[in-house]
């Protein structure tokens, strides 16, 4: 199992913008309905968005990164930021009722 953290902040006037790109995201998601894939995305008040991404496999990883809409969604996203996006790959300590077992 491989979690990924991913932060950036938008532009002030790009944040909805690029919600609307994330939601679309979520959108095709459910409709293909991947298998070994689990995604979430935070978007605070100052326009920073802050994704969870875990994939059972390296494999799994595309069925993200080749949606159509993550392509539109990775499309000038760096045109959309402040501060551009930053992946950490994190390891679990310990939660409560959020993830399955």
């Amino acid at each position: 199992m491989k979690r990924h953290l991913i932060r950036y902040k938008t532009k002030p006037d790009r944040a909805d913008e690029n919600e609307r790109l994330v939601k679309a995201v979520f959108e095709e998601l459910r409709g293909k309905s991947p298998e070994g894939v689990r995604y979430m995305t935070w978007r605070s008040g100052d326009g920073t968005f802050v994704h969870l991404v875990e994939t059972e496999t390296d494999g799994h990883a595309d069925l993200i990164t080749g949606l159509a809409a993550f392509q539109a969604f990775q499309s000038g996203i760096r045109d959309r930021c402040i501060d551009p996006p930053h992946r950490d790959v994190m390891t679990v300590v310990g939660h409560y009722r959020m993830l399955d077992e």
